[in-house]
């Protein structure tokens, strides 16, 4: 027997024209199969969103790097802040060498949403730091 927590209900949502088209636009431009999965991402989208504003629950991101190895000092850096995060978990780190020059860093964070938006723009802003991006997730249940 399925779950009734997993069980597909059909409804149905009235939309004006020129907002469809734009729907199935994105739909069309990002590779979704249908407009039911890309409805699926946009409300999940604004249920991490909601649940990130609340700073009492846990929250899980991945903050990805891209950075200049040569640097000077900014391994170090990085991991004297990572270290330094005692209100916070880093669950796990990746380290990928794109080239001779630049690296790609992942790192895993558990914690409060402020927590994590204040480690993630304190490791983007370092000098070497060439691009950083915060993606946010929650336990789906």
């Amino acid at each position: 027997m399925e779950n009734s927590k997993n069980e597909l209900i059909r409804f149905s949502v009235s939309l004006q024209k020129n907002l469809l088209d734009k729907l199935d636009e994105r739909l069309t431009n990002q590779g979704y199969a249908s407009r039911s999965e890309l409805v699926r991402d946009l409300i999940r989208e604004k249920m991490i969103e909601e649940q990130w504003e609340d700073d009492h629950q846990e929250q899980v991101a991945v903050l990805v790097l891209i950075y200049d190895h040569h640097a000077r000092g900014l391994n170090q850096r990085m991991i004297d802040i990572q270290h330094g995060a005692d209100a916070m978990r880093i669950l796990c780190n990746t380290h990928v060498h794109l080239d001779h020059h630049n690296c790609l860093e992942t790192i895993v964070f558990k914690g409060k949403s402020s927590d994590i938006y204040r480690i993630s723009l304190e490791i983007g802003g370092l000098k070497g730091v060439k691009f950083s991006k915060l993606t946010r997730a929650i336990n789906f249940v």
